[in-house]
């Protein structure tokens, strides 16, 4: 009555996350594909995160043990409160790196952000678990935090050249005066 065979399908080649030589913008493969890598500038983004703070508040617990010897946790308001400030604080600076001018097009990123600068706190901490330091590298890498991420993403983090030199020229003036720079060459008799 039941077809006793079975067939099951497996994925076989292709690309997967991080199989084979991640993509080099300047090869001529990737300039056959018309792969480019759109350019984030070094400086970063200015201003206010774009969204406030997307998660509910951190609740740290303390724990300790009753006197029949079962452990018992209490919440800890003063180091919620300090956890709530320094997840803000941290929030706010990755708003200024430069994947933030990526971030800022794609809204549909904000939470994994917000995810990522808690998980960095917790694997940060004192207690961090190995499970929450790999977490914190998968969040980096989804997020462009890492130079893996950069590349998954089709990012590029360039300096801006020109930014430099204008700064350079918009400094104070020497005021010696100027130097000859071309001498005429010929016969001196």
């Amino acid at each position: 009555m039941f077809n006793t065979e079975r067939v099951m399908t497996m994925a076989s080649g292709g690309a997967r996350n991080r199989s084979g030589p991640q993509a080099d913008p300047k090869s001529g493969r990737s300039d056959q594909r018309k792969l480019s890598f759109d350019e984030l500038p070094s400086e970063g983004r200015e201003g206010e995160p774009p969204t406030e703070w997307p998660l509910s508040d951190p609740q740290v617990y303390i724990e300790t043990v009753s006197d029949s010897g079962k452990p018992i946790k209490n919440l800890d308001i003063d180091a919620s409160e300090q956890r709530k400030d320094a997840e803000l604080a941290l929030w706010a600076e990755v708003w200024t790196y430069p994947q933030a001018v990526a971030w800022e097009r794609e809204p549909w990123r904000w939470n994994i952000i917000a995810i990522w600068v808690r998980t960095f706190l917790t694997a940060s901490g004192p207690e961090a678990k190995a499970a929450d330091k790999t977490a914190l590298h998968r969040f980096g890498d989804q997020i462009g935090l890492t130079p893996a991420g950069l590349r998954e993403n089709g990012w590029q983090i360039v300096r801006d050249e020109v930014a430099s030199r204008r700064q350079e020229s918009t400094e104070a003036p020497s005021t010696e005066p100027r130097k000859r720079r071309l001498r005429a060459v010929g016969d001196e008799r």
